[in-house]
């Protein structure tokens, strides 16, 4: 793919987009994703979109008590490293900064990020 392509498809019954933009991945339930709230955190290569939607089903599983709370994930490509923001929307009023040191948390968490990259070919 190239840097100018675009694209979005849509996966699985439940309706979860993909949108590509050149070195950009974004993993989210609606479009336009909108970050609310969101941390990032740097990776080294490995698969963008294995590693957007394991990062989603965590925070999903962390947030999941959060009313209104709709997750996206999005990944770049850049300077030989992945840079990724992980949070969403939220419909209503939440606690901004204790939700985003939660995301900041779950991204900087060792044991998952191994997961995360043995899922996503890290290093392959």
């Amino acid at each position: 793919m190239h840097e100018t392509d675009h694209s979005i498809r849509t996966t699985g019954p439940r309706g979860w987009h993909v949108l590509r933009e050149g070195a950009t991945l974004t993993l989210a339930r609606h479009l336009p994703a909108r970050f609310d709230i969101g941390a990032e955190a740097a990776f080294p290569p490995m698969g963008r979109l294995r590693l957007a939607q394991q990062v989603r089903q965590d925070m999903w599983r962390a947030l999941r008590d959060v009313r209104g709370f709709s997750p996206a994930v999005r990944v770049t490509a850049q300077d030989g490293a992945l840079l990724l923001r992980a949070g969403g929307r939220v419909a209503g009023p939440a606690p901004k900064a204790v939700l985003e040191a939660r995301i900041a948390a779950l991204l900087a968490d060792p044991e998952k990020r191994a997961r995360w990259a043995r899922f996503a070919g890290a290093g392959a």
